[in-house]
């Protein structure tokens, strides 16, 4: 493309508004953001991710604090991908017959 409409090398420059779209984005398997995911909440803007007036709000004063605290988050997020994998599952055998090999089939 030419350096005109923006994607002067390569686009590389767009990377980083890119990866913050995307991992801010709720997915479905876990029901929550990648960043979430990662760090406890969710930022709606970059700015949220520039030092917080009220750090309290978002993380915990003591780093045992923090770890229980995600520990329970991802508690949840594996508790909503077998959910969602169980879903995936009864869709997808819907109106499957179970086949049942015997010894020497």
């Amino acid at each position: 493309m030419s350096p005109s409409n923006g994607w002067t090398n390569g686009g590389n420059e767009y990377i980083p508004h890119i990866e913050f779209a995307y991992n801010r984005v709720v997915h479905k398997t876990t029901n929550i953001s990648p960043f979430e995911v990662a760090y406890g909440f969710n930022p709606h803007i970059t700015l949220d991710l520039l030092p917080l007036h009220n750090p309290h709000e978002f993380m915990h004063k003591e780093g045992v604090t923090k770890a229980k605290f995600v520990k329970k988050l991802h508690e949840r997020i594996k508790i909503q991908i077998q959910k969602q994998t169980e879903k995936y599952i009864k869709h997808n055998n819907k109106g499957k017959r179970e086949i049942v090999f015997e010894n020497r089939d």
